[in-house]
């Protein structure tokens, strides 16, 4: 056996030995962990129309979307998702994993700070190290810790990255302030609404309602218009606007 097994083997058996191995689930009961918080993946509605594109179509796009997997249901969920949160343009992905990794790796450059919330996803933590960007992770929730990396950042450029909702816990970024921050200091706030969307009130969080009910966060002045132009959709997607600043 050559040095490479040995040691996975290795590995494998300490994990063992200290309780960490992992065995799939198979739940026949009440789910009290899904993320599918409204149940839409059951909703009738959802599994008739699913079950009528299937049978127009096929149960797959057979291609990357860059190739020929793209199709008109691509298009018409995006421009629906799109009107429903009142934003110029929306994208989908096959997960709300690579939605982040796609968001983040695109809009932070080798000249971005990265400013990251501690108790962002384990997404936004891969796509923050994938980016390349330097990062600099700041305590939960602490607007303070956000408005001191900002203020002494010597980047040109400065991405700060939330969640709208934070699932583990339920509480919510304070965004009203936090755009308030990326304002002042030129920077570009990007917040994941995978927990937020049809959770926090009609129309959600990001750019809509602050996470607060009745609320709406007031757009930027002009010069700033980017500062708050993607969200993660719940599941798998981003939204914001098409033109530049």
């Amino acid at each position: 056996m050559n040095a490479l097994f040995s040691r996975l083997f290795a590995a494998a058996e300490r994990r063992s030995a200290a309780g960490l191995d992992r065995s799939d689930l198979v739940l026949d009961g009440l789910d009290l962990a899904s993320n599918d918080y409204l149940g839409l993946s059951a909703h009738p509605l959802v599994r008739a129309a699913a079950i009528e594109e299937i049978e127009r179509s096929s149960t797959s796009a057979s291609a990357s979307r860059l190739v020929t997997g793209t199709t008109h249901v691509h298009h018409r969920l995006e421009a629906a998702l799109a009107e429903r949160l009142r934003l110029p343009a929306c994208v989908t992905f096959s997960s709300g994993y690579l939605a982040n990794i796609a968001a983040v790796t695109a809009l932070a450059g080798p000249d971005t700070l990265i400013i990251s919330d501690a108790h962002n996803h384990a997404s936004l933590i891969d796509a923050c190290r994938l980016a390349k960007a330097p990062t600099s992770i700041v305590a939960h929730n602490d607007l303070d810790a956000v408005e001191a990396a900002l203020a002494g950042r010597q980047q040109s450029e400065a991405l700060v990255v939330v969640e709208s909702v934070y699932s583990v816990f339920g509480d919510t970024a304070d965004l009203p302030c936090l755009l308030d921050l990326c304002v002042r200091y030129d920077a570009l706030l990007l917040v994941d609404e995978a927990h937020g969307i049809g959770v926090t009130g009609a129309e959600a969080a990001a750019g809509m309602g602050g996470g607060r009910r009745g609320e709406r966060i007031p757009r930027p002045p002009r010069g700033h218009r980017n500062a708050v132009e993607s969200a993660r959709l719940p599941g798998r997607g981003c939204a914001g606007s098409r033109s530049r600043p």
